[in-house]
């Protein structure tokens, strides 16, 4: 590995995103909604924050994350369309990450898949209904190795009897994913990548951190990626049809109004309609994905609800 560098600085412009942006709330569709939700409380450790008969917000110490909406009889979420390609969680450790992986095991699931990027060390599995998630830790960002303006990212083997020794080091009963979990990122399936490297880096301001073939990786504030963007199985394809399992929105937190403001002024310069959603404004990606763009992280999980049915609506 080549001897890191110092993250680079992303120029001020006028179409750049704000530094302390990230990816805030993900919002999906399933198909039941009590199964679901044990998947995501027993298996990967969320707590039920709401709950009704049609939603339910799961969330880490109190913040909601996600946004569960029931279609009884959906499909699963299918590969060949846009939309989901996986979203990740972020827990704050490997040893973090090493309990997650001991309990998902001793609940009798299979070995998920695993992959080592060099700026992190991840999981990969579905839900239930087909929806692709990502569990993840990062390394120190003094380790991230750039060049030319991109990180260094591979998809090398996981030490995972390493990582399970991390877990057996630490008699620590299960309670669930620990307090700073949050989304990391979210990596979507696109019909063009070009179509969408021209909304999400030049209308919203995404820098780009790394191009392979079929996909690219943008963030701000020098993070490796708050977004993947691939065409690999979906190059050319449309959305899944209604009544599919799959992404609803999801929310681009935005550090302050004024940040906001000028992610609006540049989507109504290039175009891109917006529509008022509570204190949010929902936003229609090159592919029709929508986005929530908000002010800091929604507050409660009555206000992730009422933000919900805004976009839903």
């Amino acid at each position: 590995m080549s001897t890191p560098q110092s993250t680079p600085q992303q120029p001020a412009s006028a179409t750049t995103i704000a530094p302390a942006t990230r990816v805030g709330l993900v919002a999906l569709t399933v198909a039941d909604l009590d199964r679901a939700v044990t998947f995501y409380t027993d298996a990967l450790g969320f707590g039920a924050l709401a709950r009704d008969e049609a939603t339910a917000t799961l969330g880490v110490a109190g913040t909601p994350l996600l946004l569960l909406s029931a279609r009884p009889g959906a499909q699963p979420a299918r590969a060949l369309a846009t939309g989901l390609y996986h979203f990740a969680i972020l827990v704050p450790s490997r040893v973090d990450l090493a309990r997650t992986l001991r309990h998902w095991l001793e609940l009798g699931y299979p070995m998920p898949g695993q992959a080592d990027h060099l700026v992190s060390e991840a999981l990969y599995l579905s839900d239930p209904d087909g929806n692709g998630i990502e569990i993840y830790q990062d390394r120190p960002r003094e380790t991230w190795a750039w060049g030319q303006g991109q990180v260094r990212m591979a998809a090398d083997p996981l030490d995972v009897p390493g990582l399970l020794a991390e877990a057996d080091q630490r008699e620590v009963p299960w309670t669930g994913l620990p307090t700073g979990t949050r989304i990391g990122h979210i990596h979507l399936q696109v019909s063009d990548l070009a179509q969408a490297e021209a909304f999400y880096h030049g209308v919203l301001g995404f820098a780009i951190t790394a191009r392979m073939p079929g996909a690219l990786f943008l963030s701000a504030g020098g993070y490796h990626h708050h977004l993947g963007l691939n065409t690999w199985r979906s190059r050319g394809a449309g959305p899944a049809p209604a009544g599919t399992a799959g992404l609803r929105f999801f929310t681009l937190e935005l550090p302050d109004e004024g940040a906001r403001a000028a992610v609006l002024a540049r989507l109504a310069a290039a175009g891109f309609a917006t529509t008022a959603a509570g204190e949010a404004s929902a936003i229609r990606d090159s592919d029709g994905i929508t986005l929530l763009s908000h002010v800091g992280p929604v507050p409660d999980a009555q206000r992730a609800a009422a933000l919900w049915g805004a976009a839903a609506g």
